[in-house]
């Protein structure tokens, strides 16, 4: 069995892991411990408990090295993201499950951080980035006014639009929200084009009663 140098490629190193030295997998979930640790934080927003997320991470990240596959799967990284990814959405899923809208009851998705007064004003731009270049102002929203957007999206959205917008808040692209969703990034790019203008519409009916 042959040391780990760190100058292997996470290919070489599966390989290795493949022909009988389990030592790898140790070196392998020790360094992408990071990954799921910037994962975590940024779906903690979804409601879920910071260490139980990372805990679903490294389920996913272990998963990653027992199920890649060189041939099948783009490069080990991108595969690792993505079962990360999904096994903490999925964790999360289960956990709203009695909820029928996961986004309801959670005003901090539209807050800005702060306690002054300043800060307690809510701008959904902010959250929906470029949802309506042409007037931000329109945008900001009182706390009320959050809360009836959140029925909005549990009432106004497809799950499948509540999905994507959950994931689009985590800071993912379409192209990665279609990956953890297992859906064609086509579909997804056009749902959350959508959800944009749902949800622009709605805002900007209200703002002009």
């Amino acid at each position: 069995m042959s040391k780990i140098t760190g100058d292997e490629t996470d290919e070489e190193l599966i390989t290795r892991l493949r022909d009988g030295e389990s030592d790898v997998t140790d070196y392998i979930m020790n360094k992408y411990k990071n990954l799921v640790r910037t994962k975590a934080a940024s779906m903690y927003i979804l409601g879920a408990d910071k260490d139980d997320l990372i805990q679903e991470g490294m389920i996913g990240l272990f998963k990653a090295v027992r199920d890649y596959d060189a041939g099948r799967d783009a490069s080990f990284k991108t595969f690792a993201d993505l079962c990360i990814s999904r096994q903490m959405y999925t964790a999360i899923q289960a956990s709203n499950r009695k909820k029928h809208a996961p986004l309801n009851g959670y005003i901090s998705l539209y807050s800005k951080l702060g306690d002054s007064e300043e800060d307690k004003e809510f701008s959904l731009d902010q959250v929906l980035e470029n949802i309506n270049d042409n007037d931000p102002e329109s945008m900001m929203i009182d706390r009320e006014n959050t809360r009836d957007i959140e029925k909005f999206i549990e009432n106004g959205l497809s799950d499948f639009e509540q999905a994507v917008l959950e994931l689009h808040l985590t800071g993912m692209s379409y192209v990665e929200i279609a990956r953890v969703l297992g859906r064609d990034e086509k579909s997804t790019d056009n749902a959350l084009q959508r959800l944009k203008n749902k949800i622009r519409k709605y805002v900007n009916g209200n703002s002009a009663k």
